[in-house]
């Protein structure tokens, strides 16, 4: 039996949308050999901006973030790439905080920007 693709979940506030195509599009040859997890507004910008395979979830702010903390706790995601706009104002605060939480209770690597997703997904990561 063939070892099943590893999956990341990639999450990005409005204002860090272009971070996140941006990274996805630099990192794509990488991207395409995992399975790719999104909620639903960065899903479709990563489909249609990079031709990237996404499996989309709900929006954040309707639980995607949710969505893909459960999927954390589940042990079915790798990693969590979520580019975070600290300057936001964003009213699903909560289950932004409990993605963040699960994922550190988890021990999951989690990205909060470009930086740091690009150090994970590289070959020289410590």
């Amino acid at each position: 039996m063939a070892d099943q693709p590893k999956t990341l979940a990639l999450i990005a506030h409005d204002g860090k949308k272009a971070d996140m195509v941006a990274f996805a599009l630099a990192h794509k040859p990488v991207l395409q050999r995992y399975e790719l997890v999104a909620t639903r507004t960065t899903g479709q910008l990563l489909r249609e901006k990079c031709g990237l395979e996404v499996q989309q979830m709900l929006s954040g702010p309707m639980g995607g973030d949710a969505q893909i903390a459960a999927k954390v706790a589940e042990g079915e995601i790798e990693a969590v790439f979520f580019f975070v706009d600290p300057l936001g104002k964003h009213p699903h605060d909560p289950d932004i905080q409990s993605l963040l939480r699960i994922c550190n209770v988890h021990n999951v690597p989690l990205a909060t920007n470009a930086a740091t997703a690009s150090f994970i997904i590289s070959p020289r990561a410590l």
